[in-house]
């Protein structure tokens, strides 16, 4: 017979009681809870069927061909007369030192008014453009088409037919002077009489004998013209500030 044990045992403590243990089952659950989340998330993504997430699908951008730069014969070659002009002269080859043929033709027929006014436009053609052989056919075959104001003029000129004027300068006097040459340093004029005319202002004008001996001379501080005739026999002539001589006919 066992007597009664006095000692009464202490009542163990269970893990679930433990207060630390229930601590970790809160945050276990929470934690729980967020991947639970995560992963509803990441089916919501990958698309109804559960698969995985595919890569956008590259975007094809479509590029139409450049226009083609050209011009096209339509704008080369607009239905104007300088247009039909301007294909004329590229068809027949001619060569000129401007963009278009038509150009070339214009800007003479501009100048050819102002040149006027200080001496014979012909002359300033010729002597002072000196067109090429080419750009003379041109100005007869544009000038009545686009200019034909000046046309009988450019025609006379381009055949030698012009007025020779004398400006600023000194010129030997020769019986049979060469053509106005401006590259050359040395200029002839022809015995006879010449007269400048126009708003003249301290115009002087000399003759010299071939020693450079003073004949005859003048300075007018105001004129509305002056004549002058050189002798066959004198060495040179002389002008400054007079304006344009011209022969007397």
């Amino acid at each position: 017979m066992i007597a009664d044990f006095p000692y009464v045992f202490p009542r163990p403590v269970l893990a679930m009681d433990d207060p630390l243990m229930r601590t970790m089952r809160r945050v276990g659950a929470v934690a729980a809870g967020v991947v639970a989340v995560a992963l509803v998330a990441g089916c919501s993504q990958g698309g109804d069927d559960g698969g995985d997430t595919k890569a956008p699908e590259p975007t094809v951008t479509s590029t139409s061909p450049e226009p083609d730069a050209s011009p096209s014969t339509e704008d080369e070659y607009p239905g104007t007369p300088q247009g039909d002009f301007n294909r004329m002269v590229d068809e027949k080859g001619w060569e000129f030192g401007y963009e278009t043929a038509s150009a070339y033709v214009s800007d003479i027929c501009v100048s050819l008014p102002d040149q006027a006014k200080y001496g014979d436009p012909g002359e300033w053609l010729v002597v002072n453009q000196k067109p090429s052989a080419d750009e003379k056919k041109i100005l007869l075959a544009g000038m009545p088409k686009l200019c034909p104001k000046w046309a009988s003029t450019v025609k006379k000129a381009l055949a030698g037919d012009y007025t020779r004027t004398y400006s600023d300068g000194t010129y030997v006097v020769k019986a049979h002077p060469k053509e106005k040459d401006l590259d050359s340093d040395v200029q002839e004029i022809a015995p006879g009489s010449y007269r400048t005319s126009g708003d003249l202002a301290d115009c002087y004008w000399e003759r010299t004998t071939k020693s450079g001996q003073i004949i005859d001379n003048s300075f007018a501080t105001s004129a509305q013209s002056i004549t002058v005739s050189i002798a066959a026999s004198d060495g040179q002539f002389t002008t400054r500030d007079c304006g344009a001589w011209r022969p007397v006919k």
